[in-house]
């Protein structure tokens, strides 16, 4: 071997040298011997070993064939390696070659490794996942008794579920629900207790009277006396009912109301006139305030109605010698009928319960059913308005609060008139119905 040859040798060695330390890889340089017949002979490796495995690397022939960079998968001696071939111009061949077993040991252990956690992870997403549908059924199951022990009557026991998701949510409805069907009830028990005193009163009170009529020792006075208290338990039990079925009415939403223009004044005097006769039997002062006109929009019957027995009430009440005041005004766009009085007022404890229906005050007179004030709110409310307690200027005061009305005497020139007619129209109609 030459001189250069030998230089050209020991060249290639340092390089492949140089190359295998950077790369951490093995390094073999090929000779070019043949191109027509693909052959390659080692000139440098960068391991000390035989070259014998890689003197026919496909590799490195497949890049001398094509000119390119080749690389692809090879084994030998039982091992798998990465070899790449890079073409040297047409002399030479350089191959990368490393082994791919620690790569390969890397690759199985992280797949291991990945698909134990996998099922760690299942295992635990489905323990999790029963636990938590456990506790959803569990607190739907509670719901569920919860229900159907409010279907069957029972409000007692409350519904409490801490939760901040939605079925917590529905807990706390449910809850109020049951308070709201529970007070619901006990309106109705009471309803129902109240309304069977009241009836039967009046009627054990007619048979009592009855018995003692059948008696001929009775004289004239004393006879006529029994029938006039039957007459005013008869009136009481009327007016019982009358208030039932405007009530179940107002319950069914069957009360019917026909909004019309009137002159309140007009039914104040109206209401003046026709309890005169029990203000005097009473004792009572009955007055009437009425400021200009105030005309409003409602039912003029049921108004009659609700002023009725608001000064009824307070008749009943109060005792002899109460000055009583019917006033109609106008406050801003409401036009208001307030009945005041000057009686002792109603203690301030009970004030917010007189509107209850079978509500009366405590040491006040036991006489009315007390369903009065609830249906003249109620009628109120189905006109726009509301009837309302108030003491500014009284110990007693009720308000009928109704939606107020421009004057109509500059368009109709028989107003005044229209509102008597109204008024009297309608009366009749709620006498009727």
């Amino acid at each position: 071997m030459t001189a250069p040859e030998v230089r050209r040798l020991r060249l290639w060695q340092d390089r492949v040298e140089q190359f295998g330390v950077r790369t951490n890889a093995r390094v073999v340089a090929f000779n070019v011997l043949s191109q027509a017949r693909p052959a390659l002979a080692v000139v440098a490796d960068s391991q000390t070993r035989t070259s014998r495995d890689v003197a026919k690397d496909p590799v490195a022939l497949r890049t001398l064939v094509t000119g390119k960079v080749e690389r692809d998968r090879v084994r030998h001696e039982g091992e798998d390696y990465a070899d790449v071939a890079i073409p040297i111009g047409k002399e030479a061949v350089l191959l990368f070659q490393a082994p791919l077993a620690d790569s390969l040991a890397t690759v199985e252990l992280v797949r291991q490794r990945l698909l134990l956690a996998t099922v760690f992870a299942l295992v635990f997403a489905l323990v999790v996942g029963l636990t938590a549908a456990g506790m959803l059924a569990n607190r739907l199951l509670r719901l569920e008794t919860a229900a159907e022990r409010i279907a069957g009557g029972d409000f007692e026991q409350p519904i409490v579920d801490r939760g901040n998701d939605e079925i917590g949510d529905l807990a706390r409805t449910f809850d109020r629900m049951r308070v709201r069907l529970a007070q619901l009830d006990n309106a109705r028990k009471e309803f129902v207790a109240n309304a069977s005193h009241e009836l039967r009163t009046p009627l054990f009170s007619l048979g009592g009277f009855l018995e003692l009529l059948a008696d001929e020792d009775l004289d004239d006075e004393t006879r006529q006396g029994f029938v006039t208290t039957m007459q005013e338990q008869v009136q009481r039990l009327t007016k019982l009912s009358t208030d039932l079925l405007d009530l179940s009415r107002v319950d069914a939403g069957q009360l019917t109301v026909s909004v019309e223009p009137f002159d309140l004044g007009e039914t104040a005097q109206l209401l003046s006139s026709e309890l005169a006769h029990l203000a005097a039997s009473t004792g009572h002062a009955l007055d009437v305030a009425v400021e200009g006109d105030v005309w409003c929009s409602a039912d003029s019957g049921r108004v009659l109605q609700i002023g009725r027995a608001l000064v009824s009430n307070a008749m009943i009440h109060t005792p002899a010698g109460t000055q009583v005041t019917i006033a109609a005004r106008r406050r801003g766009a409401r036009a208001q009928l307030s009945v005041e009085d000057d009686g002792p007022g109603i203690p301030s404890a009970q004030r917010d319960a007189v509107f209850d229906r079978f509500y009366r005050v405590d040491g006040g007179k036991a006489s009315g059913s007390g369903l009065g004030l609830a249906i003249a709110r109620e009628m109120a409310k189905l006109m726009g308005g509301d009837v309302t307690l108030a003491s500014e200027r009284h110990p007693t005061a009720f308000v009928l609060d109704l939606p107020a009305l421009d004057s109509l005497a500059d368009v109709a020139p028989d107003a005044t008139a229209f509102s008597r007619e109204n008024a009297e129209r309608s009366v009749e109609r709620v006498s009727r119905t």
